[in-house]
């Protein structure tokens, strides 16, 4: 018990604890140890083949740091830089140091527009985005979102009236210009 004027239970030693629970500290001595006869202990051996790994080979220039002199043998290619998006991480890259504000911002503000890029393309497509599922609304409906937050002091509420603007607010935007440009292109035509 803590708290008391009592002095605690001191833990158990190595030597009760082999005789209380069976096979307890089979690894403290390598005599012990299962896998001794297939064990080689060699501190200098790492399993290493090499001095130097392997390098990925480089499919199209990479970004890198320019703190860095080359890339790390193994890099990511999952997401190649393409658009717009890629031409603001090329710079980011180019011209600042990772340790700059502005280098961080920038892949950032690229993050953003590869969103809006990638929004754009969907369209192009058969199955093009869909706003109302992709982004949790109709979640909001079907899974009691507004109840779980009625009544609740939750941090996340504080921002709640501004999702709606962050979330909707660019396919508004969008749509409304859909409808002026499409307003604008019949009125030319009929004139």
């Amino acid at each position: 018990m803590t708290y008391t004027p009592h002095r605690p239970r001191q833990a158990e030693t190595s030597e009760q604890l082999k005789e209380r629970i069976p096979g307890w500290g089979a690894d403290l001595d390598p005599a012990d140890r299962p896998a001794v006869p297939k064990e080689r202990f060699d501190p200098r051996h790492n399993g290493a083949h090499w001095d130097f790994p392997d390098r990925q080979t480089e499919k199209w220039p990479r970004e890198r740091s320019i703190e860095h002199e080359r890339l790390p043998p193994v890099f990511g290619t999952s997401c190649p830089p393409r658009g717009l998006s890629g031409v603001i991480r090329k710079y980011s890259y180019k011209k600042y140091s990772e340790a700059r504000a502005a280098h961080w911002l920038l892949l950032m503000a690229a993050d953003r527009v590869d969103a809006v890029e990638s929004t754009v393309r969907s369209f192009g497509t058969l199955r093009p985005d869909n706003p109302f599922t992709q982004t949790g609304v109709r979640s909001e409906f079907t899974h009691h979102g507004i109840a779980s937050r009625r009544g609740q002091k939750r941090v996340d509420l504080a921002h709640q009236p501004l999702d709606v603007l962050i979330v909707a607010g660019p396919w508004m935007v969008a749509g409304a210009l859909a409808y002026r440009t499409i307003r604008k292109v019949t009125r030319l035509r009929r004139s």
